[in-house]
Formats: C-alpha cells, sequence, structure tokens
C-alpha cells in the first residue's frame, strides 16, 4: 500500500542578475516556484491507481518523491507502512520503479541490465538470472534478451526498464507516464501486463498519465491532481456521477479546470 498524505514542494529559481554594479555585487535573492502544493493519494494492493493530471500539474514532482529523490517540505509518503524520508531503503526496497527517463545501460545486453539491478536489490546472481527469465516470458521479451539495449525501439526499452524494476518482486510498482512514445501494439501489451501484475499478483500499482483513455481501460482509482493540488478521486464512474457527465473527458475538464468549466 502507498500513501501520499498532503505533501508539498518548492524549488528554488536564481534570479537573473540585474546589470549595475551593486547588482553583480549583490548576490538576488531566489524566485521560488511552488511544483506541489497539496497532493493525497492512498492506493491499495491488487489496485492500480492513476494520477491524472494535465502537463505541469506535479504529477512527476510527486512520484519522484514518492520515489526518494528528494523529501517533500511538509506532508508525509508510506510505503508499506514505512516512512519513505525516515526509512529510505526499506521503503525504496519494497518499490520497483519506472521513472520518466528510462536510463538503461547502453552497452549491456536486457538481460544484463535486469540481472544488474538484481543485484543492486540484494539478490544473488542465480536469482536474479532466475527472475531474468521469467520476466523475458511474461513481458514477450525474449528476442531482445541478449541484444545490447543500445539500439533498442521505445517498446524495447519500456519492457526492459519495466522488467528491470520487477526483478525483485517488490509489492508496489510505480510508474511515470508510462506509454510515452509507444506504438499501439507496446501500449496494449503494456496495458496487459498492469492488469495481470495488479489482479493476478496482488501488487500495488500507481502511475502517472494525462491520457484518458488510459485512465478509464486501466484504473481502480483515480485521482485528480491541477496546478500542484489533487483536487478529486474515486472510480471513474464515481466521478461522472460526481461531476455528473456522462464522459470521462467532460467529467475531468470540470474537476481540473472549473474556471474555464464556469466560463463555459
Amino acid at each position: 500500500m502507498i500513501h501520499i498524505d498532503q505533501v508539498a514542494k518548492r524549488f528554488a529559481v536564481p534570479a537573473p542578475k540585474t546589470s549595475n554594479l551593486m547588482g553583480w555585487l549583490k548576490k538576488p535573492a531566489p524566485n521560488w516556484v511552488e511544483a506541489v502544493k497539496g497532493v493525497s493519494l492512498k492506493a491499495d494492493n491488487g489496485c492500480i491507481t492513476g494520477l491524472l493530471g494535465p502537463n505541469g500539474a506535479g504529477k512527476t514532482t510527486t512520484l519522484r518523491m514518492l520515489a526518494g529523490l528528494f523529501a517533500p517540505d511538509q506532508g508525509r509518503i508510506q510505503v508499506d507502512g514505512l516512512d519513505v524520508v525516515t526509512q529510505p531503503q526499506a521503503a525504496l526496497a519494497r518499490m520497483g520503479i519506472l521513472g520518466d527517463a528510462h536510463g538503461l545501460y547502453p552497452r549491456l545486453t536486457a538481460r544484463e541490465n535486469i540481472v544488474y539491478f538484481g543485484r543492486l536489490q540484494g539478490m544473488t546472481r542465480e536469482a536474479a538470472e532466475g527472475r531474468a527469465e521469467h520476466l523475458a516470458d511474461l513481458l514477450d521479451m525474449r528476442k531482445i534478451l541478449e541484444r545490447r539495449a543500445d539500439g533498442f525501439s521505445q517498446g524495447e526499452r519500456m519492457k526492459t526498464a519495466l522488467a528491470r524494476a520487477l526483478v525483485h518482486d517488490p509489492a508496489n510498482l510505480v510508474l511515470d507516464e508510462p506509454t510515452n512514445g509507444l506504438d499501439v501494439l507496446a501500449t496494449r501489451a503494456l496495458r496487459e501486463t498492469l492488469r495481470s501484475l495488479a489482479r493476478d499478483q496482488g501488487k500495488c500499482i500507481v502511475f502517472s498519465t494525462h491520457i484518458m483513455q488510459e485512465v478509464e481501460y486501466l484504473c481502480d482509482e483515480v485521482v485528480v491532481v491541477s496546478q500542484g493540488r489533487s483536487l478529486a478521486h474515486g472510480s471513474v464512474p464515481e466521478l461522472l456521477a460526481q461531476t455528473g457527465r456522462d464522459r470521462f473527458e467532460d467529467a475531468f475538464v470540470a474537476l481540473a479546470f472549473p474556471d474555464i468549466q464556469e466560463a463555459a
């Protein structure tokens, strides 16, 4: 289970120096950008939870805090009851993370990328090799298993990165915009894999997206995020009922852009 409770994060942006002498001598105070102002999410085991919002809504920043890349300025993040800030190693060991940049080692084969990350997770080589074999069948990547990652298509890179995230068989899976750049067949394959991981293996899956269709096809629970805040949560039917809309796209616009909706 993943629990994000009212997290916030701001970043300092250096102010431009002025052209006068005093401006060059005196260090200007930074400007602050509030990337996340208050996002909450509760994701259960065996469910797929979508973090839905427009570009710039704060989805990636929220997931990076969940991944332990930086601490929230306020709020709390727990993974299976473990605090990500105070117990980072234990919490991160419970997650498989597929970020917005897959970051494969190009000179390693798909198998070597998977096994290497298994070893980083404390697995023996034999156990990591066994998981690589299992994941090659699960993700239909036998044809690329012994190929170097350099030259992989976007879909092949995604499969390898997903296998790497799953190598230690984590209870929780976190994905940031996982279908970016994928063709139709690769997107369909990823959706089926995520369904199987949640329904058949009971994993807790959280992923961010701005694509309505993905949410409707996949999500048991949806958290709508806009301008750094979580504005609504519930299943697709619940959000349709809450907004009185028949189409989920219309419901999303009503929730995420209330000012535009009011003007319309």
